[in-house]
């Protein structure tokens, strides 16, 4: 890989949902993973499965991960694909401490490398990986165009974008008990299970987050093609997908 200059990162504020440090999530590093399974009752690992389908990638290819975090997705990308080399990025580094462990009893690290930087200033030059991942990670962006167009930037010429999203679920009987869940039951036992506040900011970062048709518009804006969006397990998380043309 080469790399253009050293990430920059961006402070969050006090009390803000959005920004691009990772201060917030090195406060729930440790039980980060556990998290994640309770609360998506262990779906998310299938949603970051259909993600990576939506890329394919072929063997040898280069896969860049943005908001990797404890590199669940990276990991799983390169068990899944012979050959493929995956760099992670995220600004926690906490985080990366608890994925760079995992990478390593994985028997990864040649392939997987876990960096600290931001999403909206990558240190790689311009069409180098043919896919470009980021689950759950786009809302805590401050800037998402300038990130999306970094994203453009670094794909080469018919490489692949997936975003996975968090969203309010949908549906006459699931969408009301899906929502009562996220929005009353998640936020209390993630502060519960996590020891932490930080998981209440999580129904308003979904609330606030852009209608899937208006997400699209801003894909399309940053320059991909062949954008679509498909709502995964009645709408409690979002697929984006697109393409550099």
């Amino acid at each position: 890989m080469t790399y253009k200059g050293d990430p920059v990162g961006q402070p969050m504020t006090e009390g803000d949902i959005l920004g691009g440090s990772g201060a917030m999530f090195d406060r729930i590093a440790g039980r980060y993973d556990l998290l994640n399974r309770l609360q998506s009752f262990g779906m998310d690992q299938g949603w970051r499965r259909r993600a990576l389908t939506s890329l394919q990638l072929k063997a040898g290819d280069q896969l860049l991960d943005l908001a990797t975090g404890t590199a669940d997705l990276a990991i799983m990308a390169a068990h899944r694909v012979p050959d493929l080399e995956v760099v992670g990025v995220d600004p926690s580094p906490a985080m990366l401490e608890v994925g760079r462990s995992k990478v390593e009893r994985a028997d990864l690290s040649p392939r997987v490398q876990l960096i600290e930087g931001d999403a909206q200033s990558l240190p790689f030059e311009t069409d180098t990986f043919d896919g470009v991942s980021i689950a759950w990670g786009i809302r805590n962006v401050a800037d998402r165009q300038r990130a999306l167009r970094e994203m453009s930037r670094v794909l080469r010429p018919g490489g692949r974008l997936a975003i996975l999203e968090g969203g309010e679920p949908e549906g006459f009987i699931v969408g009301p008990t899906g929502r009562f869940y996220m929005h009353h039951i998640l936020p209390q036992l993630g502060a519960l299970l996590s020891g932490a506040q930080e998981y209440k900011y999580l129904p308003d970062a979904i609330a606030q987050f852009p209608k899937p048709s208006e997400f699209c518009g801003y894909l399309e804006q940053a320059g991909f093609t062949a954008v679509e969006h498909r709502p995964l397990t009645f709408g409690a998380a979002r697929l984006y997908t697109g393409r550099c043309p």
